[in-house]
């Protein structure tokens, strides 16, 4: 089911992002994976396309793959700044091949190499507008309740999601945040922006200290005092660690489900552990 009429739904729709495997037991593991968080009835998976910018992240054949083990729906991440036009029109078509309905368009990472950086497709909210010229995909974007990393401040990084939205698309994806306030503040500035579409709240379990130092330094979010503490005193105790993530999260996904958000999109990591354990708390 296209997006834009998934959540349109009274009830609060649950989605997970995975990422591509990069060997064939990987792959393997995920589908165990996939398995125990299908159980949970998700309206789709979102499947990224990798990091750093890297052309060759973009696996046709894991979605291939995918859309022949899963029965659930795929949303693959389109990024566009290291592609051509002929590029986005060669991926395009390969979607369609797949009968994909629903995309999550990115400008994506800047590559490693810079030389690879194409201007054609500079920003998202062009991405959106081409794809919408050229196809009937429904089309997600992101979103971040602290202001995107790279930008000069949460008014400016909204303007430029305006855009985004402007320029057709459907629904919005967040960026993990652990303070739901914050995303509740979000919530106001995108209605007072003039900003209608859903947002989906994007949720990632702590799993370790050092996940979490990573995606700190990666982008800008606020860690509450209180857990962070508690991370660093125990940072060696993988498991508490974890149990502590899946006792956070449960009450932050609570909260949100008590707000009657549109959606919750799990981060897994590729692992269901701590996700199923959340949803089994929640639902």
């Amino acid at each position: 089911m296209k997006i834009r009429k998934l959540y349109k739904s009274e009830k609060t729709v649950i989605s997970f992002e995975i990422f591509p495997p990069d060997c064939e037991e990987k792959f393997s593991r995920l589908n165990n994976e996939i398995t125990v968080l299908s159980s949970y009835t998700p309206a789709f998976f979102s499947l990224t396309c990798g990091a750093s910018g890297k052309k060759n992240s973009y696996s046709k054949n894991i979605l291939e793959r995918l859309n022949t083990h899963v029965k659930t729906d795929i949303m693959p991440h389109f990024t566009c700044i290291s592609c051509s036009k002929s590029e986005i029109d060669s991926r395009i078509e390969f979607l369609k091949s797949q009968k994909i309905e629903n995309i999550l368009a990115l400008r994506g990472d800047f590559p490693e190499n810079t030389n690879e950086i194409c201007k054609e497709f500079c920003h998202a909210n062009e991405l959106v507008e081409y794809l919408k010229t050229k196809t009937d995909f429904s089309i997600a974007v992101a979103g971040y309740p602290e202001g995107h990393i790279e930008s000069p401040s949460i008014k400016k990084d909204i303007e430029n999601l305006k855009k985004k939205i402007d320029a057709g698309a459907d629904a919005i994806f967040t960026q993990m945040f652990f303070i739901n306030n914050k995303f509740f503040s979000y919530l106001e500035n995108l209605e007072n922006a003039g900003i209608n579409v859903p947002v989906i709240a994007g949720i990632m379990p702590v799993i370790s200290a050092k996940q979490l130092d990573k995606m700190t330094q990666l982008a800008r979010i606020t860690v509450p005092s209180a857990l962070k503490d508690k991370i660093q005193t125990h940072a060696a105790d993988k498991n508490y660690i974890k149990n502590l993530g899946i006792e956070f999260s449960t009450a932050q996904c609570k909260e949100l489900l008590e707000n009657k958000i549109k959606g919750l999109h799990f981060f897994t990591l590729n692992r269901a552990y701590s996700t199923s354990k959340i949803l089994d708390n929640i639902l």
